[in-house]
């Protein structure tokens, strides 16, 4: 599924907001004739996207993967709608059975706002030096303590991650991250798309990148990167679950 996060409270059901989770269960369970609890393979926060979120949830009835999909995207609000529909065995897990999730970060860099893109990128005026942010990521690559990268309000048991790969690059106007983990930790993409921002304007972004990550303290890390950039933008899972890939964002 595909959702554009501007107006929602982040995936997690809650009591006084309006969440992601509310949304699609209502819709999946119009479809099903019954209610349904959808899991999902990334809990994205508030003002967050998703081109390739997977979802899962049990249910006895019998209909048609087409059935599934356009009958549940009636249901929804135009901001989001669901993709592919398929069946997968009672083992399944979206969240436990991926291998991988890939988060990509939008950076609108020029000296003026943007109102198209207000709520899809986020917008930094002064100038970045989109190399400079490549170079300094590749630290992060391997298993790692991220604790530096962690909001406060986390509830992993652990800050140990492995990243497997992180990319920064520039495509005119705009700056782009893409990095690939098999988990993070809460706003670690945004916290690392922060830090990055700070330490791209240093004379050895490298060594600074590195002294932070190794230091493990989150005030010694940049500001929090604002949620409109952010992008869960695919998961994988083993092939054995025919699960598609999303054939590419809209950019």
């Amino acid at each position: 599924m595909e959702y554009d996060g501007t107006d929602f409270a982040g995936w997690q059901s809650q009591a006084h907001a309006i969440s992601l989770q509310d949304a699609v269960e209502h819709a999946v369970g119009f479809v099903a004739g019954h209610p349904v609890v959808a899991i999902c393979a990334g809990r994205t926060d508030a003002g967050v996207h998703a081109t390739g979120q997977v979802i899962h949830f049990d249910s006895g009835a019998v209909r048609t993967p087409r059935a599934w999909v356009l009958g549940a995207n009636t249901k929804l609000p135009s901001t989001v709608a669901l993709q592919w529909a398929g069946e997968v065995g009672a083992g399944f897990h979206a969240r436990h059975a991926a291998v991988r999730r890939i988060y990509r970060y939008y950076i609108l860099n020029r000296s003026a706002r943007s109102a198209l893109q207000r709520t899809r990128t986020a917008w930094i005026h002064r100038p970045l030096d989109a190399e400079a942010m490549h170079s300094a990521a590749q630290v992060l690559i391997g298993e790692h303590d991220f604790s530096a990268f962690r909001a406060i309000e986390c509830q992993s048991k652990t800050p140990v991650r492995r990243v497997q790969r992180v990319h920064v690059e520039r495509a005119g106007d705009t700056v782009w991250l893409e990095i690939e983990a098999n988990a993070y930790l809460h706003h670690m993409v945004r916290n690392i798309v922060g830090t990055l921002l700070d330490v791209q304007r240093q004379a050895d972004p490298v060594g600074a990148m590195a002294r932070i990550l190794a230091g493990g303290n989150r005030r010694e890390a940049g500001v929090t990167a604002p949620a409109a950039g952010l992008y869960l933008w695919r998961v994988e899972y083993p092939a054995v679950y025919g699960i598609p890939a999303p054939l590419g964002g809209f950019w």
